[in-house]
């Protein structure tokens, strides 16, 4: 919680300051540290790199608020040091409860955890624009979050377990000794399930990147064509359109986790894929209405509204389910190092690129043609079109997990069953695996004929609707 609403204190408070900037220093120094804290995570006591990680960022935050602005490139460094002592926490609390719980009751749990992203940011917006009201000075907004976050890294010392690595998971056996780092990133490279799956989080990661930093510029520039708001010339616009997407970013990340997670529950019933297979559809569905903001936004600002709020609930549905995909796909002693780069993945190929691109694309389109309100408002439009696209490819992605799920799955739990519990006739146990097999394949195929269906039918759906936009050369 209080990780996140760090996060967007500084975002809230750095008007002064290129935010875009300073979010580079800060995911670019969290997927360096990040590999490490999972190689740290996976060997030694999580619960004290845990506290340390908070107790670091926590102090360098707490100092970053009396950096003064002459001394710009020290808040810089501070803020990328934040980005390390953060790493340490997103890459170590989910391998924690999920060595706490297991199956339905896992998933609930990473629910309530990946539900203080939502929250720690609409606290964070609170927080830092309250405290720079009552003092006067936006330093205090800094001065806050480090006073709760010393209090939850006590907290965690006092009260969290650090529990064997796999106590939920032992059926009753010994889990494989410790390997070393190149084998377990050996491992995870030849996991499918876990590869796909890092890739899907990367998908949403970019599209999560770019809408932050470029939809509520969106927004207010299509109040300026409807007319409805002055055109800004200055560096810095003031605008409400920031803080409502704010408030439903927030809204749409508790709904989204929420109904994940009773989703993901309901269809287990029906088929043990329904991890995988919950997420690309969700991402399907996201994909469709992120696609008709741009078709309904230079006519309706609420329409786009509610577009968004659809569209970023189901975007927010796979959160918590793509942690508990790797918590089954991935034996214990590797998790942090697996959540870790994850993460590196997800930053890498997502959001630490994401809003530079559009942004380049964007200034692209205006540069080649005439300059106006309305292009303006359309070449960022027609950039932002992108991330539709990037996520029907990340619904691919969990599509192919699903593929390979069940066999990652049976891996893992392999590892951690008893020598007991395989049969010791080999007769039998191979016309098992044979069974096992040929009901494995038909599922494959099942899926492999959905994938391509999927790919078809969003391709051309999304291709329709961004043909419907107004055409790419507006007459002037």
């Amino acid at each position: 919680l209080f990780n996140w609403s760090d996060k967007c204190v500084s975002k809230s408070v750095t008007v002064i300051f290129c935010f875009s900037f300073l979010s580079t220093v800060f995911i670019c120094s969290f997927m360096v540290a990040a590999p490490i804290f999972g190689y740290l995570g996976d060997r030694f006591n999580r619960k004290v790199i845990l506290s340390c990680g908070i107790f670091f960022w926590s102090i360098v935050t707490l100092l970053s608020s009396f950096i003064s602005k002459e001394y710009f490139w020290l808040f810089v460094l501070s803020r990328g040091l934040v980005g390390i002592g953060e790493s340490s926490y997103s890459s170590i609390s989910p391998t924690i409860i999920g060595d706490l719980f297991t199956s339905n009751t896992r998933t609930m749990m990473l629910s309530v955890f990946y539900l203080a992203i939502p929250l720690g940011s609409g606290l964070g917006y609170i927080l830092g624009s309250s405290a720079k009201e009552a003092a006067g000075d936006w330093h205090w907004a800094l001065r806050v979050s480090p006073i709760l976050g010393i209090t939850a890294g006590f907290l965690i010392l006092l009260f969290v377990p650090d529990p064997k690595r796999g106590s939920a998971d032992q059926l009753g056996g010994r889990i494989r000794s410790r390997t070393s780092w190149l084998c377990d990133m050996k491992a995870l490279a030849k996991n499918r399930s876990y590869v796909f799956s890092s890739l899907a989080s990367a998908a949403v990661s970019f599209a999560t990147g770019a809408f932050g930093i470029w939809i509520p510029g969106y927004l207010f520039r299509a109040r300026v064509v409807q007319k409805t708001a002055e055109a800004c010339t200055k560096e810095i616009c003031s605008s409400t359109d920031s803080m409502v997407f704010g408030a439903i970013t927030c809204v749409t990340g508790l709904l989204g986790v929420v109904i994940g997670a009773l989703t993901t529950r309901l269809c287990r019933q029906k088929t043990e894929r329904a991890d995988p297979l919950v997420c690309a559809v969700s991402m399907l569905g996201s994909a469709i209405f992120i696609c008709l903001i741009f078709v309904v936004a230079k006519k309706s600002i609420i329409g786009a509204y509610v577009c968004i709020f659809i569209g970023e609930t189901l975007l927010f549905l796979n959160w918590a389910i793509t942690a508990d995909i790797l918590m089954f796909v991935v034996i214990p002693t590797r998790r942090a190092t697996a959540v870790a780069f994850q993460s590196f993945t997800s930053h890498l190929l997502g959001d630490a690129g994401s809003p530079y691109l559009i942004g380049l694309i964007s200034d692209a389109l205006q540069q080649k043609y005439t300059t106006s309100a309305l292009w303006r408002f359309l070449s960022l439009g027609y950039a932002l079109m992108l991330c539709p696209f990037i996520i029907v490819l990340g619904g691919m992605f969990f599509l192919a997990t699903a593929l390979y799920f069940l066999d990652d799955k049976d891996k893992a739990e392999a590892q951690l069953l008893p020598a007991t519990a395989y049969p010791t006739h080999t007769f039998i146990f191979s016309l098992l695996q044979t069974h096992e097999q040929v009901i494995a394949l038909k599922g494959k195929n099942t899926l492999i004929l959905l994938q391509a269906s999927y790919f078809l039918l969003t391709t051309f759906f999304l291709f329709f609707l961004s043909r419907r936009l107004t055409p790419l050369v507006p007459a002037f």
